[in-house]
């Protein structure tokens, strides 16, 4: 059989073609359900999305004749996206999200029913302003962190680290369920300080080209005594008086917005996380390699930290056939 995996985001979405657990067609189309929140119309997206699926079939030379399944996950189950699915609430494990699929048909997009995967939110009850810090929402993270669970051969209890423009901090209890999670816009804000502010000149529009541990930490540290606000405009004093590479002061500038996230994972009452947990870090190399020296550096962490290693096949795939493996779909 053969399995298309669809992964809409805020800004795209990826389309692939599985067969016997490998990937043999990807089609991607820069639309994501940014662009429903904009124009109103879901019309943009159901198009992107069957231009994707048509063109992933094409490459990989098969029609809807052929034995296949469609799965879906991410923002594409969101007020925004093509079917909106309530989250499912934590703790939950393969075998909730497994439940909480839905089958869809819809003809404008696909010939055949897609199966949409609900993501989770956090178990905080009622939100007010005193407790909003305890709650959060994941949607498309809840498959990757099953692909890392099941790639990894992972047994919980253990944080795992998702960096990305909107950084997720997973946690999952020892029966691999997500217990909750903590999200943060650190790469969001990298790329605004970066391109959009007074520092632009100083680190020449551009990020750190490769990690320089004792620039990195000198960021964080100074964020830890200071601040972020006043950590960043630091990076324009280093251009002025010290003649720093761009380099060292993209890494100082880095250090500096990866510190408030790590303050976020060990003081967040969305995670309560203990000091000997396991911490497994994915996300793109310079990324993972910023969070495992700034987590190793810190005293706080006792436990032990595995990096994920790059990967041809999306976590979020591998963890969409986990759970349709699951619900006996496949």
């Amino acid at each position: 059989m053969y399995v298309i995996t669809i992964d809409t985001g805020t800004t795209n979405t990826r389309v692939s073609v599985w067969k016997d657990d490998g990937i043999i067609a990807q089609s991607f189309q820069a639309v994501g359900v940014r662009d429903t929140a904009i124009s109103g119309s879901k019309n943009t997206l159901m198009n992107a999305v069957k231009t994707a699926i048509d063109d992933a079939m094409k490459q990989a030379n098969i029609s809807y004749n052929d034995p296949l399944i469609l799965l879906s996950s991410g923002m594409i189950t969101s007020n925004v996206g093509l079917y909106e699915l309530a989250h499912q609430i934590a703790p939950a494990g393969v075998a909730e999200l497994a439940q909480g699929m839905v089958k869809v048909d819809m003809p404008e997009v696909a010939e055949q029913p897609i199966w949409f995967v609900p993501g989770v939110r956090n178990n905080t009850g009622l939100v007010t302003a005193e407790n909003v810090e305890a709650m959060d929402i994941m949607r498309g993270e809840e498959t990757e962190v099953i692909g890392v669970i099941q790639s990894l051969d992972l047994q919980g209890p253990a944080l795992i680290i998702l960096p990305g423009s909107h950084s997720k901090f997973v946690r999952i209890d020892e029966e691999n369920r997500i217990t909750g999670c903590v999200t943060t816009i650190g790469g969001e804000l990298l790329d605004v300080i970066t391109q959009n502010t007074i520092l632009a000149s100083s680190l020449q529009h551009g990020f750190a080209d490769e990690i320089d541990k004792t620039a990195l930490l000198e960021g964080s540290r100074t964020c830890q005594k200071v601040g972020l606000s006043r950590s960043c405009f630091s990076v324009r004093i280093l251009d002025m008086f010290a003649h720093q590479s761009k380099n060292e002061k993209a890494n100082f500038l880095l250090g500096a917005v990866l510190s408030s996230d790590i303050s976020a994972i060990k003081n967040s009452d969305a995670l309560n996380i203990t000091s000997d947990m396991t911490i497994v870090i994915g996300g793109k190399k310079i990324l993972k390699e910023a969070f495992a020296a700034l987590i190793n550096d810190d005293a706080f962490f006792t436990g032990k930290i595995r990096v994920i290693e790059d990967n041809p096949k999306p976590l979020s795939g591998l963890g969409i056939l986990e759970l349709a493996r699951f619900k006996q779909l496949l």
